[in-house]
């Protein structure tokens, strides 16, 4: 179990503190980061699409194997090279797919604030506040009130940094409450053997 938490710690803090790096790129370069996000994405597809047309080539031994790496490869390429020559439809479309990502962030540290409440932390509410936050920007990013593209990338940043910070706070008191716990337990063990003869 000590093993598991502690797993848990390192994944939520990585995850954390990659949410914080990427947040403060967003905010301090928002145009090039997008500009960048959008020809990766764009090269990646192109580049996927131009391995499966060449497998179906260096093949072409009329299998339906063959024949879906021609379809694909063909489908991924026009995509790749629409992205690279309309990367501002792709733009349009992050924000939506970065606020669903922290809805479900914040869904999560909903459900980390109910564990601290079990186990009857008494700050626990601070994490539910904090998770209702973090759904309540993703909600926001969604429905997209925000004009300009700029803004909504320097908020897409500013809500990753605050994610982080929050799912950093929230697992150092879940952690904190499980290490508690365990000298609780350990103390009464202890307890136990003296009384016993």
């Amino acid at each position: 179990m000590g093993n598991l938490l502690k797993r848990l710690k390192t994944n939520i803090v990585v995850s954390a503190v990659l949410c914080i790096l990427l947040g403060l790129v967003l905010v301090l370069w928002p145009d090039l980061s997008m500009k960048i996000v959008c020809i990766a994405i764009g090269a990646a597809l192109l580049i996927g699409g131009g391995v499966r047309l060449a497998g179906y080539f260096t093949v072409r031994d009329g299998s339906m194997y063959a024949q879906m790496n021609l379809i694909m490869g063909i489908i991924l390429a026009v995509v790749g090279i629409w992205i690279l020559i309309k990367p501002e439809k792709v733009l349009a479309i992050i924000p939506i797919i970065v606020g669903i990502v922290i809805v479900l962030h914040g869904v999560n540290d909903l459900q980390q604030a109910m564990a601290l409440y079990k186990e009857k932390y008494d700050k626990w509410w601070i994490a539910l506040l904090l998770g209702v936050l973090t759904a309540a920007f993703g909600v926001l990013l969604i429905c997209r009130p925000f004009a300009a593209l700029d803004t909504v990338v320097m908020l897409i940043g500013i809500f990753l940094v605050y994610d982080g910070v929050s799912d950093l706070w929230i697992v150092s008191r879940i952690y904190r409450t499980a290490r508690a716990m365990k000298q609780e337990a350990e103390a009464v063990v202890v307890e136990a053997e003296e009384i016993d003869p």
